[in-house]
């Protein structure tokens, strides 16, 4: 479901907003299984950064769209395939006449295909910010069904706010005592291919994710506790995995992990300060690397 600060917001249409896309962290990824028409099932402990992708939404004679920032160049050649016009064009079909032609800006932020969720990102904030300027409103189920079409990280996107996603990510139940992290993301900006890192997987049916309220006492040790059943054939595909996670560490991380299928880690760190330090420190290291110091969303905010 969408949160009541979101629907606040869909009472009449406007001519310009602008939504921020927030990077998505898998602090948990248990692979528990398989159904038969090969998508694997998912336990994840998620949360979302304040660092991400942002998109303005206008008024426009005709349909337009636009790209910009760090990693911008990486989509401008691939057309009608991005998510964010396949959002725009769902969006549309569903709601008809209202929807008049805007002119999209993305200010792309988050490496490509980099484990965080950065095209379902777009995507989700997308479907917000177009009803927004559409002045417009879809039920809860539509709205879900528009998401999943678009991918199995738009829902929890959709939400932007600590969760756990189960099944192939449709299942989601907030996490409202989640705190937030000082967090450092940091990806070797080499590509991992998802579908080898699942074909390379041991088993397929391990442990759910169990998080008993004794073990939520210290949220840190819990998520200690958890993994990312990805992650070791990630790090057989992409060695630098193992050597960035290895500099998070060495500049004072209390804990390591790699989101999603790859490329990107992240290092929650004690404090805000340490983080912004380790990834000046890494940035100068690694210069051609992303490194980027954020702090996560609470599930109370």
């Amino acid at each position: 479901m969408m949160s009541s600060e979101n629907r606040s917001h869909f009472s009449a249409s406007c001519s310009s907003v602008s939504e921020e896309a927030r990077a998505k962290i898998n602090l948990a990824l248990h692979v528990t299984g398989q159904r038969p028409d090969g998508y694997h099932l998912l336990d994840m402990l998620v949360t979302f950064a304040d660092h991400g992708d942002r998109l303005d939404f206008m008024r426009s004679p005709a349909d337009a769209f636009t790209l910009s920032g760090r990693f911008g160049e990486v989509l401008a050649g691939d057309g009608g395939t991005n998510l964010v016009l396949k959002a725009r064009d769902l969006l549309r079909e569903a709601i008809g006449p209202l929807a008049f032609p805007v002119r999209i800006h993305l200010e792309k932020n988050l490496p490509i295909a980099s484990g965080i969720g950065g095209g379902s990102a777009d995507a989700a904030a997308t479907l917000r910010g177009l009803m927004r300027l559409w002045g417009t409103t879809l039920s809860a189920e539509t709205l879900a069904t528009l998401a999943l079409k678009l991918g199995a990280d738009v829902p929890m996107c959709l939400e932007s706010r600590p969760l756990i996603a189960r099944g192939i990510g449709e299942k989601i139940e907030a996490v409202p005592e989640l705190p937030a992290f000082a967090m450092v993301l940091a990806n070797p900006l080499k590509g991992v291919s998802t579908p080898e890192v699942f074909r390379r997987l041991a088993t397929r049916n391990n442990p759910a994710l169990s998080l008993a309220p004794s073990q939520t006492a210290d949220w840190l040790a819990a998520i200690a506790a958890a993994r990312n059943d990805l992650e070791p054939p990630a790090r057989e595909l992409v060695p630098e995995i193992s050597a960035i996670s290895a500099m998070l560490e060495a500049h004072g991380a209390l804990l390591t992990r790699m989101s999603g299928s790859g490329a990107t880690c992240f290092g929650i760190f004690a404090t805000m300060t340490a983080a912004e330090d380790a990834a000046a420190a890494l940035h100068d290291e690694r210069p051609g690397w992303y490194f980027q110091a954020t702090e996560t969303v609470s599930g109370g905010a």
